[in-house]
């Protein structure tokens, strides 16, 4: 049991929870929110790092067999948590505003909701497969979010970066609105009322 909780691809999911608070961190070094154009290519690296390791962890479990129950439980919560921490600093920054933080409510909510489902029907030992679909929406929130994340230091490199990563949430809002509805509605026939 304690060699399956330190296989590669759960440490990988450790590494992605301990890359949260050093996101958000970059935008601190200077003592106060800073979104200064060093502390968005620090948490973009990092972002990147992190998002890249959500795709590895799972693609080295299954190859090498090595799927374990804590991975399973672990592997969506850092998911949630490095989303939910980029978006909360990314809408403290100002980078999201007005209309925008509507799709960040959504995306969070759906999140929410979603793991209070998975809970529930895993005590009645029923099971919800991630969707396809749902993964599409995993990565299109990251990448809107590295978007987001290079925001106006992107935007001198390559223009309409913030404006590009805007559009991608919203998308990924709507995808995860969707995917929400297909959760819900699945698991629905197994729910007690």
């Amino acid at each position: 049991m304690a060699s399956q909780a330190y296989s590669l691809p759960n440490i990988l999911t450790y590494a992605r929870i301990a890359a949260v608070p050093l996101v958000v961190l970059c935008f601190f070094v200077e003592g106060r929110l800073h979104g200064s154009d060093a502390a968005r290519w620090s948490a973009l690296g990092l972002f990147v790092a992190a998002s890249v390791t959500d795709w590895l962890d799972g693609y080295l479990a299954r190859a090498w067999q090595q799927t374990s129950t804590i991975g399973r439980m672990l592997d969506p919560i850092a998911d949630k948590l490095l989303v939910a921490a980029a978006l909360l600093l990314l809408a403290a920054d100002g980078t999201i505003a007005g209309w925008t933080i509507w799709a960040a409510i959504v995306i969070l909510c759906r999140e929410i909701l979603v793991s209070g489902l998975r809970e529930y029907l895993a005590e009645l030992k029923v099971s919800v497969p991630v969707t396809r679909l749902a993964k599409w929406k995993t990565a299109t929130q990251m990448v809107a979010i590295s978007f987001l994340l290079a925001g106006p230091a992107g935007d001198q490199i390559v223009p309409h970066v913030t404006q590009a990563g805007i559009v991608l949430l919203w998308i990924a809002a709507i995808i995860t609105l969707y995917t929400g509805y297909d959760y819900f509605r699945a698991g629905l026939r197994h729910i007690d009322v």
